[in-house]
């Protein structure tokens, strides 16, 4: 179970078909990427999880549920869109919209240069629990432009998917 951003990787999926036995609820460690796999965030996603079917007894749940986590399991790709449009739309939905505290951040070419330095489109500090762990994320993400590790599917279909690729954060108008 995960969001629709919360890829696993096709090895993930083909280790799980092999095991006998697996935990009643495996947590699935992802790489956290912002806006294309361009700005690694970290390794600490685990919100997908896989779960052992129980009849009235599976339910899907977007918290820590078990201590049970395989690491390095896919991928997690927040705020990975196509269009200009689509970031807007994401920023002002429920979940999101008290983080736009100026109109002026919902300004189609302010996003677009947010994006491609890879800082935060709600100008907020990072969402981390320790001190160390907000300074050691303040500012804009690192570049990285290998596409070593990538999901096959995306190398595969570069030309549909190139705006996710590292080095093409020019987005799409409409």
């Amino acid at each position: 179970m995960s969001d629709v951003d919360e890829i696993p990787s096709r090895h993930t999926i083909n280790l799980l078909r092999w095991c006998d036995e697996v935990p009643k609820i495996l947590h699935l460690r992802l790489k956290n990427y912002l806006y294309s796999f361009e700005f690694l965030v970290d390794n600490k996603s685990w919100r997908a999880s896989v779960h052992r079917y129980e009849t009235g007894k599976t339910r899907y749940a977007h918290y820590r549920q078990s201590d049970e986590i395989l690491a390095d399991a896919g991928w997690h790709c927040s705020f990975c869109f196509r269009r200009i449009s689509e970031f807007i739309f994401k920023m002002k939905a429920y979940s999101h919209n008290d983080r736009v505290r100026f109109s002026h951040f919902l300004n189609p070419k302010r996003v677009q240069r947010v994006i491609c330095k890879g800082a935060d489109l709600f100008d907020m500090l990072p969402e981390e629990y320790t001190f160390k762990d907000i300074i050691g994320k303040m500012g804009p993400i690192p570049h990285s432009f290998s596409a070593v590790h990538l999901p096959s599917y995306l190398l595969e279909n570069a030309d549909k998917y190139r705006f996710l690729l590292p080095g093409n954060c020019i987005r799409e108008k409409e």
